[in-house]
């Protein structure tokens, strides 16, 4: 019986499918096997090739087979012997949403630029602004990191990023347990998109691990982590805003501090000292009159990058101290309510992932946020 190392580059280096498989599976990302030679799922059974019904009332699941692709995805290791001494040529696939990934699916795909318009949704992009050379997702993931401030995902060593055959790349990130999930999309596609030519692979979706060989050729770990870091906050306020997050209710907003000479003032202990927020709600002000104004239309606006903008700002400035954390959150949650009242829970999930993705980034009034 072969010993499977701990570390993926020995998996990686000199393992087989099974070898890599297992690694996988034993850290909890559930695994189903590729066409060999491919990178989709195994082909059904006759009987589900014929018959048309719910992958999650298959009974080929309980009957340990590998139909429907990802909703197959297993850890059980007894399972994927199974499989992989029946065809020791399948590929990987990992079922992205139980393991809790998110893969930016980097596409490198000859094909005509798009309008500016369609290239970061939500983000318009001045016509002043050089696009020169701009091709594929490299450049497009490129450019919303650099409207962000923020390096360019596709340089970050501190997680795993696998090469794909047709020059693309798979950037793996998790999420943790109490983070939003995280839905898959298209980066050519018409719904909620990150970027042209930049898929989002997390739930209801699969990524081909590293090591499978496809006719195309290899997916191959690059240099750096072998293990998913986490999400970074600022990709997952992206997500958030450009439609990947199901709306689901976030916690409770905290009661804000009391603000003295504001319309959320209230008595405050003299032996308190008054918190530093004027310059902060200075600077928040014109950015919540931005997402109020979206009240006037109900699209065309741009409202969810203004809104986002709006709580990265609040974030950052309360993280330095600037800003009530609390007042912020209700602040933003005014204006939002305010220009789409009928969307109440996606706002919520917008504020709080722009508060969350700012406080990793301290803002003093005197920086541009």
């Amino acid at each position: 019986m072969p010993v499977y190392s701990e570390s993926l580059p020995h998996a990686v280096s000199g393992g087989s499918a099974l070898d890599v498989a297992t690694w996988l599976a034993r850290r909890g990302y559930p695994v189903h096997p590729l066409a060999p030679g491919a990178k989709t799922p195994a082909a059904n059974c006759p009987d589900c090739r014929g018959a048309h019904h719910s992958p999650a009332t298959c009974p080929c699941h309980s009957e340990g087979r590998w139909c429907h692709g990802f909703h197959a995805a297993t850890t059980d290791l007894r399972t994927l012997r199974r499989w992989w001494r029946a065809e020791p040529g399948f590929g990987i696939g990992v079922s992205c949403g139980p393991a809790r990934l998110v893969v930016i699916d980097v596409d490198a795909h000859p094909a005509p630029v798009p309008d500016r318009r369609k290239l970061l949704p939500g983000i318009p992009i001045d016509d002043r602004v050089d696009l020169t050379g701009l091709r594929n997702g490299h450049d497009t993931l490129a450019l919303l990191a650099a409207y962000r401030s923020r390096p360019h995902p596709c340089d970050d060593a501190s997680t795993l990023r696998v090469r794909t055959p047709s020059g693309g790349m798979h950037i793996w990130y998790r999420v943790p347990q109490d983070g939003p999930a995280i839905r898959s999309s298209s980066g050519s596609g018409s719904r909620a998109a990150l970027a042209w030519q930049v898929d989002v692979r997390a739930v209801g979706g699969y990524i081909v691990a590293p090591t499978t060989r496809t006719a195309a050729g290899v997916y191959e770990a690059l240099p750096g982590a072998r293990v998913p870091a986490p999400l970074p906050l600022w990709l997952t306020a992206e997500l958030v805003r450009t439609g990947h997050a199901p709306d689901e209710a976030p916690p409770a907003p905290e009661a804000p501090s009391a603000a003295p000479g504001g319309p959320l003032s209230g008595p405050r202990s003299p032996s308190r000292p008054a918190p530093r927020g004027k310059a902060g709600r200075r600077l928040l002000g014109p950015l919540l009159d931005d997402v109020r104004a979206c009240g006037t239309a109900p699209a065309g606006t741009a409202f969810s990058e203004k809104l986002n903008r709006a709580a990265f700002t609040a974030g950052g400035l309360a993280a330095a101290g600037h800003l009530d954390h609390g007042e912020g959150r209700l602040l933003l949650l005014e204006a939002a309510d305010h220009a789409r009242p009928h969307q109440q829970r996606r706002n919520r999930l917008i504020v709080e992932a722009g508060l969350r993705a700012g406080s990793d980034r301290p803002i003093h009034p005197k920086e541009c946020p």
